[in-house]
């Protein structure tokens, strides 16, 4: 596929297609086709210290997100969009689509991924922007799995941890302590009727400024 295919055909997927009960999962040569794709992004120090922790085993992964994320009805959902103030009809839509999703897309989708990357300062408490090279690089990577995944007929989304979230994660993982969490990676083959995010109009013209805003 064209890169600008990619692209153009990436898109938020969290209803993924099941078999006999189970997720369709992923061929672990095409994650591993992924995953390397990812490692071609550029990063701050040119060291891409990342690594990832596909978490197959359905019963392991099931036990991890319901210790971590309750589902949350729709209702619920309406509920939080209300008090966030968010007035625009399609990012409304988004969100009540995609908040009572948040447990089924983890526990259901083909291949469930997990990135960490090194953080040896305070993620947080930046002192500048350079100190947030290394989370900017690490999601440089994450897009380039996402694009390399769409060009294989693949798609997903990514749920961010919250901070309690990431610490149990971590824990139960064994992850180093100098490593951060940015993200869960839901990866699958969509179900058939798999509900598509419709996307915000954006006009270039208003947006592109020459020399000065």
């Amino acid at each position: 596929m064209d890169i600008y295919q990619a692209f153009q055909t990436r898109q938020t997927i969290r209803d993924f297609e099941q078999s006999d009960g189970n997720p369709r999962s992923l061929d672990p040569s095409l994650v591993r086709k992924l995953i390397e794709a990812g490692f071609t992004a550029p990063t701050n120090d040119h060291m891409r210290d990342w690594h990832f922790v596909i978490l197959n085993d359905l019963h392991q992964r099931r036990q991890l997100v319901s210790e971590v994320i309750k589902p949350i009805s729709r209702k619920r959902s309406e509920n939080i969009i209300d008090r966030w103030g968010l007035t625009d009809p399609l990012q409304r839509e988004m969100y009540l689509e995609g908040i009572p999703r948040q447990f089924s897309m983890l526990n259901n989708c083909g291949c469930l991924i997990l990135p960490f990357y090194r953080q040896d300062l305070p993620l947080l408490k930046p002192k500048n922007l350079s100190a947030l090279n290394y989370f900017v690089s690490i999601w440089l990577c994450i897009e380039n799995i996402f694009n390399a995944a769409s060009a294989e007929g693949v798609y997903g989304v990514v749920r961010i941890p919250a901070p309690e979230e990431s610490k149990i994660v971590k824990t139960r993982l064994n992850i180093p302590a100098n490593y951060e969490f940015p993200c869960w990676m839901a990866l699958g083959y969509p179900a058939l009727d798999a509900l598509r995010a419709r996307q915000v109009t954006i006009d270039l013209d208003t947006r592109i400024h020459q020399n000065q805003w």
